[in-house]
């Protein structure tokens, strides 16, 4: 079994949902998730798209935020809709996954946004990105959706049924996503992360240590270590925009993950045009060095 980090192209495309998780365990702790904003239909260094330049700085996967299933585009990936992902794998080389939002009833902090309901947790979005050729499904919630725990369960366990199979699933909140009931600390508990795993996730997300209000190290730490002994792979996040903050925060940031034990680092989508080249390589030197940090973008380029 390769770790992620030494997989090519080929590797990736041979391997199945299950060895695809292995090779992301095996890489203790040094697998990058960038996510990237489609809200905007622009482009950081046109004609290159965004996600091409995330996997030159170092990402490992690819989290789109914002697809809309029934109306596939990303800008820069100029093919007919439905070879869209298809597409960009491609010219990346990487594994590509989407937001689902699954929207609950939990009482709101402030008004709810309106989402396209090519954007929503159902199945029938699922089938359609797995049709379309994501690898990964990632179900939570944008700011304001007002997505709860409740419907990311019911969500994950009809997923799990309907592509399960095939697609890795990952489940759970980065931030409070408008949800008035699960703010802060109460974004996640070991019963929510319990019932997540026998739902059938295969990676439980976390807020990273120091990014949500009461969200500590210590608290992230337990429950990684209880994610571990559920035999699920865990995966901590940055979702309140301070991935635009300072390198130095971000490298505080990357290394108090690596102390809980994380198996995935999420970078999320709110820098400056949805992307912040910089600090993503600055994350990625400081959990794993230089070496595979360049070995991970001459990845991007020689496949």
């Amino acid at each position: 079994m390769k770790r992620l980090l030494n997989c090519d192209t080929s590797d990736l495309a041979r391997m199945s949902r299950q060895e695809r998780l292995d090779a992301i365990e095996a890489s203790e702790g040094r697998v990058i998730v960038q996510e990237l904003s489609l809200f905007r239909n622009t482009m950081m260094l046109e004609p290159i798209s965004d996600p091409e330049i995330a996997c030159a700085f170092g990402a490992d996967l690819i989290l789109l935020n914002a697809f809309d299933c029934e109306h596939p585009h990303i800008a820069g990936i100029d093919c007919e809709p439905a070879e869209t992902i298809r597409t960009l794998k491609r010219y990346t080389g990487r594994l590509v996954g989407l937001n689902l939002e699954p929207v609950g009833d939990s009482a709101m902090l402030g008004e709810q946004e309106d989402m396209p309901t090519g954007r929503a947790g159902t199945v029938e979005n699922a089938l359609r990105a797995r049709d379309l050729g994501f690898d990964f499904i990632l179900l939570t919630g944008n700011p304001g959706t007002g997505v709860d725990n409740a419907a990311i369960l019911k969500a994950t366990r009809e997923m799990h049924e309907a592509v399960g199979d095939t697609m890795m699933i990952f489940a759970g909140k980065m931030h409070a996503a408008g949800s008035k009931d699960e703010a802060g600390e109460n974004i996640v508990s070991r019963d929510m992360v319990r019932a997540f795993a026998d739902a059938g996730a295969d990676v439980i997300l976390l807020p990273a240590p120091g990014t949500v209000p009461g969200v500590t190290f210590e608290f992230v730490h337990d429950m990684v270590s209880y994610i571990h002994s559920l035999g699920k792979l865990s995966l901590t996040a940055i979702g309140t925009s301070q991935e635009g903050a300072s390198a130095a925060t971000i490298e505080q940031i990357a290394l108090m993950c690596k102390m809980t034990g994380t198996d995935l680092h999420h970078v999320g989508d709110a820098g400056v045009g949805g992307l912040n080249p910089e600090n993503l390589m600055a994350y990625s030197i400081a959990i794993r060095g230089k070496r595979h940090t360049y070995l991970r973008m001459a990845r991007s380029i020689n496949r």
